[in-house]
Protein backbone atom coordinates (compact mmCIF):
# COMPACT_ATOMS: atom_id res chain seq x y z
CA UNK A 1 0.00 0.00 0.00
CA UNK A 2 1.36 3.12 -0.78
CA UNK A 3 0.58 6.97 0.70
CA UNK A 4 1.72 9.81 -0.98
CA UNK A 5 1.50 13.84 0.13
CA UNK A 6 2.62 16.88 -1.18
CA UNK A 7 2.26 19.51 1.66
CA UNK A 8 3.27 21.96 -1.47
CA UNK A 9 0.06 20.67 -3.35
CA UNK A 10 -3.21 22.82 -1.69
CA UNK A 11 -6.59 21.64 -2.39
CA UNK A 12 -8.61 24.95 -1.99
CA UNK A 13 -10.52 23.54 0.98
CA UNK A 14 -10.51 24.52 4.72
CA UNK A 15 -10.74 21.30 7.10
CA UNK A 16 -14.14 21.49 7.81
CA UNK A 17 -15.56 21.54 11.95
CA UNK A 18 -16.41 17.30 11.77
CA UNK A 19 -15.21 16.99 15.49
CA UNK A 20 -18.60 18.12 17.48
CA UNK A 21 -20.11 16.32 19.59
CA UNK A 22 -23.38 15.97 21.36
CA UNK A 23 -23.23 16.30 24.69
CA UNK A 24 -20.37 15.89 27.82
CA UNK A 25 -19.68 15.33 31.22
CA UNK A 26 -22.20 18.10 33.32
CA UNK A 27 -19.79 20.47 34.36
CA UNK A 28 -21.15 23.25 36.51
CA UNK A 29 -18.03 25.23 37.95
CA UNK A 30 -15.08 24.66 36.00
CA UNK A 31 -14.70 24.18 32.36
CA UNK A 32 -13.34 20.57 30.57
CA UNK A 33 -9.63 21.16 29.83
CA UNK A 34 -9.84 17.71 27.82
CA UNK A 35 -12.10 19.35 25.02
CA UNK A 36 -10.65 22.83 25.14
CA UNK A 37 -7.29 20.50 24.32
CA UNK A 38 -9.35 18.69 21.34
CA UNK A 39 -10.86 21.56 19.97
CA UNK A 40 -14.20 20.66 19.73
CA UNK A 41 -15.37 23.52 17.53
CA UNK A 42 -19.56 22.54 18.30
CA UNK A 43 -21.63 20.54 21.20
CA UNK A 44 -24.94 20.09 20.28
CA UNK A 45 -27.19 19.62 23.32
CA UNK A 46 -29.56 16.57 23.02
CA UNK A 47 -30.89 13.86 25.34
CA UNK A 48 -28.46 16.19 27.45
CA UNK A 49 -27.95 15.63 31.40
CA UNK A 50 -29.53 11.70 31.00
CA UNK A 51 -33.83 10.73 31.06
CA UNK A 52 -35.71 13.35 30.59
CA UNK A 53 -32.59 15.98 30.11
CA UNK A 54 -31.88 15.19 33.62
CA UNK A 55 -35.00 17.41 34.49
CA UNK A 56 -33.21 20.37 34.54
CA UNK A 57 -31.14 20.91 30.87
CA UNK A 58 -31.92 22.55 27.89
CA UNK A 59 -35.00 20.37 27.50
CA UNK A 60 -38.13 23.51 27.06
CA UNK A 61 -39.76 21.40 29.45
CA UNK A 62 -36.97 21.87 31.82
CA UNK A 63 -36.49 25.65 30.91
CA UNK A 64 -40.14 25.90 30.64
CA UNK A 65 -41.94 23.59 33.12
CA UNK A 66 -45.53 24.90 33.10
CA UNK A 67 -46.93 25.08 30.15
CA UNK A 68 -50.22 27.32 31.38
CA UNK A 69 -47.68 29.97 32.71
CA UNK A 70 -46.91 33.18 30.97
CA UNK A 71 -44.60 32.72 27.92
CA UNK A 72 -44.05 36.64 28.49
CA UNK A 73 -42.63 36.31 32.25
CA UNK A 74 -38.96 35.67 33.02
CA UNK A 75 -40.07 33.74 36.69
CA UNK A 76 -41.88 31.52 34.25
CA UNK A 77 -38.72 29.83 32.96
CA UNK A 78 -35.92 27.63 34.78
CA UNK A 79 -32.77 28.49 33.18
CA UNK A 80 -30.22 28.32 36.09
CA UNK A 81 -28.66 24.83 35.81
CA UNK A 82 -28.46 25.15 31.83
CA UNK A 83 -27.40 28.99 32.33
CA UNK A 84 -24.68 26.88 34.57
CA UNK A 85 -23.51 24.33 32.27
CA UNK A 86 -23.70 26.07 29.23
CA UNK A 87 -21.24 28.62 30.72
CA UNK A 88 -18.74 25.62 31.03
CA UNK A 89 -19.09 24.63 27.52
CA UNK A 90 -18.17 27.74 26.19
CA UNK A 91 -15.28 28.18 28.63
CA UNK A 92 -14.05 24.98 26.83
CA UNK A 93 -13.71 26.72 23.34
CA UNK A 94 -16.98 25.28 22.18
CA UNK A 95 -20.39 26.64 20.09
CA UNK A 96 -23.45 25.79 21.62
CA UNK A 97 -25.75 23.64 18.76
CA UNK A 98 -29.24 24.24 20.64
CA UNK A 99 -31.98 21.52 20.20
CA UNK A 100 -35.55 22.73 20.82
CA UNK A 101 -37.23 19.80 21.97
CA UNK A 102 -37.15 17.31 24.46
CA UNK A 103 -34.85 14.02 25.46
CA UNK A 104 -35.82 10.70 24.23
CA UNK A 105 -38.01 8.53 25.65
CA UNK A 106 -36.88 5.28 25.28
CA UNK A 107 -39.59 3.79 27.81
CA UNK A 108 -42.28 5.35 26.00
CA UNK A 109 -44.77 2.27 25.85
CA UNK A 110 -45.00 2.28 30.17
CA UNK A 111 -46.14 6.01 29.43
CA UNK A 112 -45.09 8.56 27.23
CA UNK A 113 -44.15 12.18 29.32
CA UNK A 114 -43.04 14.64 27.07
CA UNK A 115 -42.75 13.43 23.43
CA UNK A 116 -46.08 14.45 22.21
CA UNK A 117 -47.07 17.38 20.06
CA UNK A 118 -47.47 20.91 22.27
CA UNK A 119 -50.55 21.94 22.60
CA UNK A 120 -50.56 25.32 21.55
CA UNK A 121 -47.73 25.40 18.89
CA UNK A 122 -47.67 29.35 18.32
CA UNK A 123 -47.46 29.15 22.12
CA UNK A 124 -44.54 26.91 22.19
CA UNK A 125 -42.64 28.86 19.26
CA UNK A 126 -42.98 31.90 21.50
CA UNK A 127 -41.46 30.08 24.38
CA UNK A 128 -38.53 28.89 21.90
CA UNK A 129 -37.99 32.61 20.78
CA UNK A 130 -37.56 33.13 24.64
CA UNK A 131 -34.91 30.82 25.04
CA UNK A 132 -33.19 32.32 22.25
CA UNK A 133 -33.73 35.71 23.65
CA UNK A 134 -32.11 34.18 27.06
CA UNK A 135 -29.23 33.23 25.47
CA UNK A 136 -28.13 35.74 22.77
CA UNK A 137 -29.46 39.35 23.73
CA UNK A 138 -29.25 38.64 27.43
CA UNK A 139 -33.06 38.44 28.22
CA UNK A 140 -34.21 36.95 31.67
CA UNK A 141 -30.98 38.02 33.12
CA UNK A 142 -28.98 35.83 30.41
CA UNK A 143 -26.31 35.49 28.01
CA UNK A 144 -24.69 36.92 24.98
CA UNK A 145 -22.99 34.10 23.61
CA UNK A 146 -24.14 34.42 20.13
CA UNK A 147 -25.69 30.44 19.33
CA UNK A 148 -25.89 30.36 15.81
CA UNK A 149 -27.44 26.94 15.07
CA UNK A 150 -30.99 26.20 16.45
CA UNK A 151 -32.53 23.18 15.95
CA UNK A 152 -36.56 21.99 15.75
CA UNK A 153 -36.83 18.50 17.55
CA UNK A 154 -35.14 15.54 16.98
CA UNK A 155 -36.17 12.60 15.07
CA UNK A 156 -39.68 13.27 15.20
CA UNK A 157 -40.10 9.60 12.47
CA UNK A 158 -39.37 8.13 15.69
CA UNK A 159 -41.95 6.93 18.36
CA UNK A 160 -39.40 7.42 21.42
CA UNK A 161 -39.20 10.92 20.39
CA UNK A 162 -42.56 11.93 18.85
CA UNK A 163 -46.21 10.65 19.36
CA UNK A 164 -48.24 12.85 17.45
CA UNK A 165 -48.54 12.18 13.44
CA UNK A 166 -46.20 13.88 10.21
CA UNK A 167 -48.86 16.31 9.61
CA UNK A 168 -48.75 17.45 13.45
CA UNK A 169 -44.40 17.98 13.03
CA UNK A 170 -44.40 20.06 10.04
CA UNK A 171 -47.15 22.36 11.51
CA UNK A 172 -44.70 22.61 14.60
CA UNK A 173 -42.07 22.93 12.41
CA UNK A 174 -43.94 25.70 10.04
CA UNK A 175 -45.12 27.76 13.11
CA UNK A 176 -41.79 27.90 14.88
CA UNK A 177 -39.44 28.48 11.76
CA UNK A 178 -41.62 31.29 10.34
CA UNK A 179 -41.84 32.69 14.26
CA UNK A 180 -38.17 32.32 14.83
CA UNK A 181 -36.80 33.72 11.57
CA UNK A 182 -39.66 36.76 12.01
CA UNK A 183 -37.48 37.58 15.50
CA UNK A 184 -34.21 36.48 14.75
CA UNK A 185 -33.20 37.08 11.15
CA UNK A 186 -29.72 36.38 11.19
CA UNK A 187 -29.67 32.50 13.06
CA UNK A 188 -29.83 29.61 11.71
CA UNK A 189 -33.11 27.32 11.65
CA UNK A 190 -33.32 23.86 10.59
CA UNK A 191 -34.31 20.41 11.87
CA UNK A 192 -35.43 17.73 11.64
CA UNK A 193 -32.77 15.80 12.71
CA UNK A 194 -33.68 13.16 10.63
CA UNK A 195 -33.16 9.57 11.66
CA UNK A 196 -31.46 8.34 8.74
CA UNK A 197 -31.72 6.47 5.43
CA UNK A 198 -31.27 3.16 6.17
CA UNK A 199 -33.56 2.17 3.16
CA UNK A 200 -31.74 3.06 0.76
CA UNK A 201 -29.03 0.88 0.68
CA UNK A 202 -29.36 -1.67 3.69
CA UNK A 203 -30.96 -5.09 2.55
CA UNK A 204 -34.41 -5.84 3.03
CA UNK A 205 -35.11 -2.54 4.77
CA UNK A 206 -38.58 -2.01 7.56
CA UNK A 207 -41.37 -0.42 6.48
CA UNK A 208 -40.62 1.71 9.44
CA UNK A 209 -37.20 2.59 7.73
CA UNK A 210 -38.83 3.18 4.32
CA UNK A 211 -40.89 5.94 6.37
CA UNK A 212 -37.95 7.91 7.01
CA UNK A 213 -37.40 9.17 2.59
CA UNK A 214 -41.30 9.35 3.02
CA UNK A 215 -40.79 12.05 6.25
CA UNK A 216 -37.75 13.67 4.04
CA UNK A 217 -39.82 14.32 0.88
CA UNK A 218 -42.60 15.52 2.42
CA UNK A 219 -40.75 18.11 4.62
CA UNK A 220 -38.68 19.36 1.76
CA UNK A 221 -42.39 19.74 -0.31
CA UNK A 222 -43.30 21.75 2.67
CA UNK A 223 -40.69 23.91 3.07
CA UNK A 224 -40.00 24.87 -0.70
CA UNK A 225 -44.32 25.10 -1.11
CA UNK A 226 -44.54 27.38 1.89
CA UNK A 227 -41.43 28.96 1.45
CA UNK A 228 -40.34 28.09 5.04
CA UNK A 229 -36.52 28.95 6.74
CA UNK A 230 -34.23 25.96 6.97
CA UNK A 231 -30.32 26.98 6.57
CA UNK A 232 -29.88 23.45 7.44
CA UNK A 233 -30.88 19.83 7.28
CA UNK A 234 -29.46 17.71 10.15
CA UNK A 235 -30.02 13.47 10.18
CA UNK A 236 -28.19 10.52 11.63
CA UNK A 237 -26.44 7.21 10.84
CA UNK A 238 -24.69 4.73 13.02
CA UNK A 239 -22.90 2.03 11.24
CA UNK A 240 -19.84 0.09 11.59
CA UNK A 241 -18.73 1.42 7.75
CA UNK A 242 -17.49 4.88 7.11
CA UNK A 243 -17.80 4.40 3.51
CA UNK A 244 -21.74 4.01 3.67
CA UNK A 245 -21.59 7.58 5.77
CA UNK A 246 -20.70 9.00 2.56
CA UNK A 247 -23.28 7.46 0.75
CA UNK A 248 -25.98 8.30 2.76
CA UNK A 249 -24.40 12.36 2.73
CA UNK A 250 -24.40 12.53 -1.02
CA UNK A 251 -28.29 11.12 -0.98
CA UNK A 252 -28.74 14.22 1.73
CA UNK A 253 -27.03 16.90 -0.36
CA UNK A 254 -28.86 14.91 -3.86
CA UNK A 255 -32.29 15.53 -2.33
CA UNK A 256 -31.45 19.36 -1.11
CA UNK A 257 -30.41 20.20 -4.63
CA UNK A 258 -32.92 18.21 -6.31
CA UNK A 259 -35.57 20.65 -4.47
CA UNK A 260 -33.49 23.73 -4.84
CA UNK A 261 -32.12 23.84 -1.45
CA UNK A 262 -28.30 24.02 -2.85
CA UNK A 263 -27.43 26.64 0.07
CA UNK A 264 -29.07 24.56 2.59
CA UNK A 265 -25.98 23.04 4.95
CA UNK A 266 -25.54 19.13 5.57
CA UNK A 267 -25.11 18.73 9.05
CA UNK A 268 -24.58 15.00 10.54
CA UNK A 269 -25.13 15.22 13.71
CA UNK A 270 -25.60 12.00 15.39
CA UNK A 271 -22.78 9.18 14.55
CA UNK A 272 -21.20 6.71 15.92
CA UNK A 273 -19.07 3.26 15.32
CA UNK A 274 -21.79 0.65 16.49
CA UNK A 275 -20.32 -2.75 16.15
CA UNK A 276 -22.67 -6.06 15.59
CA UNK A 277 -21.33 -7.45 18.65
CA UNK A 278 -23.62 -6.92 21.09
CA UNK A 279 -21.60 -8.48 23.68
CA UNK A 280 -18.61 -6.23 23.10
CA UNK A 281 -20.15 -3.17 20.95
CA UNK A 282 -20.00 -0.82 23.53
CA UNK A 283 -16.19 -1.33 24.84
CA UNK A 284 -15.14 -0.97 21.09
CA UNK A 285 -17.51 2.41 20.76
CA UNK A 286 -13.98 3.35 22.88
CA UNK A 287 -11.24 1.42 21.73
CA UNK A 288 -9.21 1.05 18.88
CA UNK A 289 -11.75 -0.03 16.14
CA UNK A 290 -13.85 2.75 17.47
CA UNK A 291 -10.59 5.25 17.26
CA UNK A 292 -9.95 3.25 13.84
CA UNK A 293 -13.42 3.95 12.39
CA UNK A 294 -13.47 7.81 13.31
CA UNK A 295 -10.65 8.67 11.98
CA UNK A 296 -11.58 7.31 8.55
CA UNK A 297 -14.48 9.11 8.54
CA UNK A 298 -12.72 12.70 9.24
CA UNK A 299 -11.19 11.78 6.29
CA UNK A 300 -14.13 10.64 4.27
CA UNK A 301 -16.30 13.86 5.32
CA UNK A 302 -14.03 15.97 4.63
CA UNK A 303 -13.72 15.20 1.16
CA UNK A 304 -17.28 15.07 0.99
CA UNK A 305 -20.82 16.75 1.13
CA UNK A 306 -21.44 16.82 4.93
CA UNK A 307 -20.57 20.79 6.21
CA UNK A 308 -20.81 19.99 10.23
CA UNK A 309 -20.26 16.77 11.99
CA UNK A 310 -21.09 16.09 15.97
CA UNK A 311 -20.58 12.72 17.48
CA UNK A 312 -22.51 10.88 19.47
CA UNK A 313 -21.96 10.63 22.29
CA UNK A 314 -19.73 12.46 24.57
CA UNK A 315 -21.78 12.04 28.28
CA UNK A 316 -19.66 9.61 30.63
CA UNK A 317 -22.52 7.87 31.76
CA UNK A 318 -23.89 7.01 28.51
CA UNK A 319 -23.21 3.77 26.90
CA UNK A 320 -23.36 5.42 23.19
CA UNK A 321 -20.14 7.60 24.86
CA UNK A 322 -16.94 6.57 22.95
CA UNK A 323 -14.95 9.74 24.34
CA UNK A 324 -14.80 8.69 28.53
CA UNK A 325 -14.63 5.62 30.12
CA UNK A 326 -17.29 4.99 33.15
CA UNK A 327 -16.72 5.81 35.95
CA UNK A 328 -12.95 6.58 35.74
CA UNK A 329 -12.86 9.72 33.95
CA UNK A 330 -10.33 8.86 31.68
CA UNK A 331 -10.41 9.65 28.05
CA UNK A 332 -10.22 6.78 25.28
CA UNK A 333 -8.95 6.03 22.09
CA UNK A 334 -11.51 7.18 20.61
CA UNK A 335 -11.12 10.57 22.09
CA UNK A 336 -7.54 10.60 20.78
CA UNK A 337 -8.72 10.59 17.18
CA UNK A 338 -10.19 13.64 18.10
CA UNK A 339 -7.55 15.02 19.70
CA UNK A 340 -5.34 13.91 16.69
CA UNK A 341 -7.93 15.64 14.09
CA UNK A 342 -7.64 18.64 15.46
CA UNK A 343 -3.84 19.10 14.96
CA UNK A 344 -4.90 19.29 11.14
CA UNK A 345 -8.03 21.30 11.94
CA UNK A 346 -5.80 24.51 13.58
CA UNK A 347 -3.54 24.18 10.79
CA UNK A 348 -6.56 25.43 8.12
CA UNK A 349 -5.84 23.94 5.17
CA UNK A 350 -6.14 20.96 3.92
CA UNK A 351 -3.31 19.56 0.99
CA UNK A 352 -2.79 16.49 -1.39
CA UNK A 353 -2.82 13.08 0.36
CA UNK A 354 -3.43 9.88 -1.64
CA UNK A 355 -3.84 6.78 -0.51
CA UNK A 356 -4.09 2.95 -2.59
CA UNK A 357 -5.17 0.55 -0.10
CA UNK A 358 -8.96 -0.54 1.13
CA UNK A 359 -9.63 -0.04 4.00
CA UNK A 360 -7.00 2.47 4.62
CA UNK A 361 -7.17 6.65 4.39
CA UNK A 362 -4.95 9.58 4.62
CA UNK A 363 -5.72 13.10 5.63
CA UNK A 364 -3.34 16.06 5.14
CA UNK A 365 -3.13 19.73 6.31
CA UNK A 366 -0.58 22.12 6.52
CA UNK A 367 0.08 25.91 7.07
CA UNK A 368 3.03 27.83 6.63
CA UNK A 369 6.19 26.15 7.98
CA UNK A 370 3.58 23.24 10.00
CA UNK A 371 2.35 20.35 8.45
CA UNK A 372 0.29 16.83 9.78
CA UNK A 373 -1.09 13.54 8.64
CA UNK A 374 -3.44 11.28 9.35
CA UNK A 375 -3.35 7.78 8.43
CA UNK A 376 -5.61 5.38 9.24
CA UNK A 377 -5.76 1.69 9.03
CA UNK A 378 -9.39 0.67 9.28
CA UNK A 379 -8.75 -3.32 9.30
CA UNK A 380 -8.11 -6.13 11.08
CA UNK A 381 -5.14 -6.98 9.54
CA UNK A 382 -1.80 -4.75 9.50
CA UNK A 383 -0.47 -3.41 6.33
CA UNK A 384 3.10 -2.52 5.13
CA UNK A 385 3.11 1.15 3.55
CA UNK A 386 5.12 2.63 1.11
CA UNK A 387 5.01 6.55 2.47
CA UNK A 388 5.81 9.17 -0.27
CA UNK A 389 6.04 12.60 1.33
CA UNK A 390 7.08 15.85 -0.41
CA UNK A 391 7.96 19.00 0.79
CA UNK A 392 7.54 18.50 4.77
CA UNK A 393 8.04 22.03 6.13
CA UNK A 394 10.15 19.72 8.51
CA UNK A 395 10.87 16.71 10.53
CA UNK A 396 8.01 14.24 11.02
CA UNK A 397 7.09 13.53 14.45
CA UNK A 398 4.97 10.51 15.06
CA UNK A 399 2.23 9.58 17.43
CA UNK A 400 0.02 5.89 17.33
CA UNK A 401 -2.88 5.13 18.42
CA UNK A 402 -3.84 1.42 18.32
CA UNK A 403 -4.23 -1.37 20.65
CA UNK A 404 -1.39 -0.89 22.25
CA UNK A 405 -1.10 2.69 21.83
CA UNK A 406 -3.09 6.38 22.95
CA UNK A 407 -1.80 9.05 20.82
CA UNK A 408 1.62 7.36 22.30
CA UNK A 409 5.14 8.91 20.20
CA UNK A 410 6.76 6.26 18.06
CA UNK A 411 9.58 5.84 15.92
CA UNK A 412 8.54 6.75 12.08
CA UNK A 413 10.64 5.56 9.20
CA UNK A 414 10.78 4.94 5.58
CA UNK A 415 9.01 1.20 6.41
CA UNK A 416 6.64 2.03 9.35
CA UNK A 417 3.99 -0.09 8.90
CA UNK A 418 0.18 0.74 9.83
CA UNK A 419 -0.84 -2.22 12.53
CA UNK A 420 -4.69 -3.59 13.05
CA UNK A 421 -7.38 -0.85 13.36
CA UNK A 422 -4.83 2.22 13.67
CA UNK A 423 -4.26 6.11 13.50
CA UNK A 424 -1.16 7.19 13.01
CA UNK A 425 -0.93 11.28 13.03
CA UNK A 426 2.58 12.69 11.88
CA UNK A 427 3.76 16.22 12.83
CA UNK A 428 5.84 18.65 11.38
CA UNK A 429 6.62 20.08 15.05
CA UNK A 430 5.89 18.79 18.40
CA UNK A 431 2.99 20.62 19.12
CA UNK A 432 0.88 18.04 20.76
CA UNK A 433 0.67 18.57 24.33
CA UNK A 434 -0.50 15.40 25.56
CA UNK A 435 -1.50 16.63 29.76
CA UNK A 436 -4.17 15.37 31.35
CA UNK A 437 -6.39 15.39 28.51
CA UNK A 438 -5.24 11.92 27.03
CA UNK A 439 -4.89 10.19 30.35
CA UNK A 440 -7.09 12.07 32.85
CA UNK A 441 -8.08 11.02 36.40
CA UNK A 442 -9.95 13.64 37.82
CA UNK A 443 -13.64 13.83 38.81
CA UNK A 444 -16.51 15.04 36.25
CA UNK A 445 -16.40 18.37 37.19
CA UNK A 446 -19.98 17.97 37.39
CA UNK A 447 -19.86 14.86 40.49
CA UNK A 448 -18.41 14.83 43.70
Amino acid sequence: MKIAVDFAAACGRKIKPLHGINNSPIALYKPLPELLQAGIPYIRLHDTGGAYGGNCYVDIPNVFPDFNADENDPASYRFEFTDAYFKQLVASGMKIFYRLGVTIENNFRLHAYRIAPPADPAKWARICEHVVRHYNEGWANGCHYGIEYWEIWNEPENPPMWSGTRDQFFELYQVTATHLRECFPHIKIGGYASCGFYAINRPKPTEFFKSFITWFDEFLQLVRKNKLPLDFYSWHLYTTDPEEIILHARYVRQKLDEYGFQQVESIFNEWNFVSPDEERRWDLMKEAPGAAFVAAAFALMQRDSIDKAMYYDALPTRRYCGLYYFPSGKTTKTYCSFLAFNQLYKLGDECAASCDGKNAYVLAAAAGTKGAVLAVNNSKKGKKVVWDIKNAPAAMQAFLISSKHALDRVDFTADFSLPPFSVLLLLSNDDLQKTAAVSATGKFAGLG
